[in-house]
């Protein structure tokens, strides 16, 4: 962490803030509001460990998934769109993507999020493809939602042989993670989030091990995650991805699957 002087870390905190928010800093008037300019804005968002665009994206996410409100939703949109980190096109299909690990109302807090920032900015509405626009046959749609789940996960899937795991051979992975308009390590952010907040095991372990296993993520950006994770989900979940990264680090460096005991 960053040792500053304290004139030096709030004019840190302030810059970084209005930089990334796309908006004028607001002086703090609370201890809370203080901390977030000092060490939310002036430490976490400054820190060279994790891309820009990643930050964004875990922001929006754990912003829609974990009770931020719909204003401070908005600002991760406007600083990602203004500085140019993420297309209009892009943040609808994160939309979606957060839509399907987070649940669709979450989707949802994100997706209007997105529509009241593009009518603040004067953009026109995105163009992205439709959600299956031709007539497609089942058997095609099944060995593509396997193809596409092999490759995410980094290893094979069952047999879909109940609705729940149909639906994710079908759209998750037949359809979602096959979509174009969102690049592969984009959407492994707003995956971690959701599996992270869903507190569920396997997901957890899973998407861990294969975020890195694929080459989409490095280690040192996912032990920035965790930190700033945990600036929105609180200590404790960001404790829990701790030791499950650090775990999943040695286990992708051995060349071991993750449910390697």
């Amino acid at each position: 962490m960053t040792l500053l002087d304290p004139k030096d870390r709030i004019a840190a905190g302030l810059a970084s803030e209005a930089q990334s928010t796309g908006r004028e800093a607001k002086e703090p008037t609370t201890l809370l509001e203080e901390s977030w300019r000092d060490f939310i804005w002036a430490e976490v968002w400054t820190r060279p460990g994790m891309p820009r665009r990643a930050r964004y994206l875990v922001a929006m996410a754990t912003a829609a998934t974990c009770g931020l409100e719909e204003s401070q939703i908005e600002d991760f949109v406007r600083g990602a769109l203004l500085n140019k980190e993420l297309s209009l096109a892009e943040l609808r299909e994160g939309a979606l993507h957060l839509a399907v690990y987070s649940g669709w109302g979450n989707g949802g807090k994100l997706d209007r999020a997105i529509t009241r920032v593009a009518k603040e900015l004067g953009l026109p509405p995105a163009e992205v493809p439709s959600i299956c626009p031709e007539p497609w046959d089942p058997q095609v749609r099944n060995d593509r939602g396997h193809a596409a789940f092999d490759k995410v996960m980094t290893f094979p899937p069952g047999p879909p042989s109940t609705p729940y795991l149909q639906g994710i051979n079908n759209f998750v992975f037949g359809e979602m993670w096959c979509r174009p308009g969102l690049d592969e390590a984009s959407r492994r952010w707003l995956t971690l989030v959701g599996v992270c907040e869903s507190g569920a095991e396997i997901p957890i372990r899973s998407h861990i091990h294969a975020a890195m296993a694929s080459g989409n993520c490095k280690p040192e950006e996912m032990l920035e995650f965790v930190l700033q994770y945990g600036t929105h989900a609180g200590w404790p979940k960001a404790s829990r991805m701790q030791g499950v990264i650090l775990e999943m680090i040695d286990k992708v460096a051995k060349g071991l699957p993750w449910h390697a005991k």
